[in-house]
C-alpha cells in the first residue's frame, strides 16, 4: 500500500464518522463503565494526536495514530460497552 495524504484522509473521515456515532453503552458492571469511558477518551485523543501529524507532514505517524483511534473504537463495541450497530465502520456482526 502506497501511503499518501489522500489515503491518510480516507482513514480519518471514517474514525470521524465513527466518533460520531459512537454512544457509550452504560454496563451494570463499574469497571466496564469505565472501560467504555476511557475507550472513547483514547479514541478521541488518537484521532485528534493523527491530525495534528497529518498537518505536520507526518503522514507515517498520522497513520499510525488513526488506526489506533478506531481500534479502540472496535474495542468498545466488541466489549459492547458502545451501542453502536453499523458494521461498515464498527467491528460488529
Amino acid at each position: 500500500m502506497n501511503l499518501d495524504e489522500k489515503k491518510v484522509n480516507e482513514y480519518i473521515k471514517t474514525t470521524e464518522k465513527a466518533l460520531k456515532k459512537v454512544k457509550v453503552r452504560v454496563p451494570k458492571d463499574i469497571n466496564l463503565e469505565y472501560t467504555a469511558y476511557d475507550f472513547l477518551d483514547l479514541a478521541k485523543r488518537y484521532y485528534q494526536d493523527a491530525l495534528y501529524f497529518k498537518d505536520k507532514g507526518d503522514l507515517i505517524n498520522a497513520f499510525a495514530a488513526i488506526n489506533y483511534a478506531h481500534a479502540f473504537l472496535d474495542a468498545g463495541a466488541r466489549l459492547r460497552v458502545f451501542d453502536v450497530k453499523d458494521n461498515k465502520l464498527f467491528m460488529v456482526d
